[in-house]
């Protein structure tokens, strides 16, 4: 009798002999990779003999779920749940796992990078040195320059991911509110945090704004015109979380008034995104208003061949624990936030 058959949906990895999958699942394991970019490119017939399914950036609505006649348990690659329709994975039985902490530094390092890239102009000095050498050889080719202990920083979401920004700000001398309120009374004081108790205290009056938030009902188009306006005029802003949370024709609105002196986003509402959208298009263009004050990374920050490594063993360790021993690890029932 065979082993466990696998389903890699969208398996977004090099291969290399199975090897690290096979040791996991064991030598009799059916594994079953589907290196393709969409799911309705996985034959019916794959998904339905599926006793688990590891999961990528693939949606999966109900209608694919119902497919899952032998599926126990589904593996998301990442953190972020939320093109997954987790009422009808229950409604089957099936449980759904995500793997949290497989890049957890990674995002942390790109959030800050981009804050500092924005605020010390690196991308401003080098770009405009490029095309004027030397006549851009001048400390005044970059605007928006200020000492990082000089600023205040809202932290929402302190989780894994914030809880690591928020120290890495720290070490910069920067002051640091954290807004969560699914985090317990006390946690910021061990990290030497301030604690807001609303989306309007952390955001009033900040320097720096970085979002480390699941994309939920509740935080979906959270930073819009009104809370970007909270913010202290000149702010930056960056989202390495999931793009929806900011309203992108609010963001584009307060980047061309001037209130938002710069942003950086790893997430986009929609990726890749339309290149007709307006703050897109200009940003593409370098047309003046935007130059140098926006920069766009393709969903990266979590990348790493370490963090690779990491989702690939984590994932496939979560999977296998449960087709053993019926265990759960990082479970994300429905009701989850």
């Amino acid at each position: 009798m065979s082993g466990p058959r696998v389903l890699f949906a969208g398996f977004p990895f090099p291969p290399d002999g199975d090897t690290l999958e096979r040791r996991l699942f064991g030598d009799d394991a059916v594994l079953d990779y589907a290196r393709v970019d969409r799911p309705d490119a996985i034959a019916e017939d794959r998904w339905r003999s599926a006793e688990a399914i590891m999961l990528f950036r693939f949606p999966l609505t109900a209608a694919r779920i119902a497919l899952l006649d032998r599926c126990r348990i589904v593996v998301r690659y990442g953190v972020g749940v939320d093109r997954i329709d987790r009422i009808a994975l229950a409604a089957r039985g099936i449980p759904l796992c995500n793997t949290p902490d497989y890049g957890t530094t990674e995002v942390a390092d790109h959030a800050v990078a981009l804050l500092l890239a924005l605020r010390r102009g690196i991308a401003a000095y080098d770009a405009r040195l490029r095309d004027d050498l030397p006549g851009a050889w001048t400390a005044e080719a970059a605007t928006g320059l200020r000492r990082m202990g000089a600023q205040r920083a809202a932290v929402i979401g302190l989780g894994r991911i914030g809880t690591a920004v928020a120290l890495r700000l720290r070490a910069f001398g920067v002051a640091v509110t954290a807004y969560d309120p699914y985090v317990p009374q006390g946690a910021e004081l061990a990290l030497g945090v301030g604690r807001a108790e609303t989306l309007e205290e952390a955001l009033d009056g900040a320097d720096l704004l970085t979002l480390h938030a699941p994309l939920t009902r509740r935080t979906q188009g959270m930073i819009d015109a009104a809370a970007l306006a909270r913010l202290a005029p000149g702010a930056v802003v960056v989202n390495t979380a999931r793009g929806a949370i900011i309203d992108l024709d609010a963001l584009a609105a307060a980047l061309r008034s001037g209130h938002i002196h710069a942003a950086g986003l790893d997430v986009l509402p929609e990726e890749p995104p339309d290149p007709a959208h307006p703050l897109i298009a200009a940003w593409a263009a370098g047309e003046a208003w935007i130059a140098h004050r926006l920069i766009i990374t393709p969903h990266a920050a979590f990348h790493s061949p370490e963090a690779e490594a990491d989702m690939r063993r984590k994932a496939a360790e979560t999977a296998a624990l449960y087709l053993r021993e019926g265990r759960l690890r990082n479970h994300c029932p429905p009701d989850a936030r």
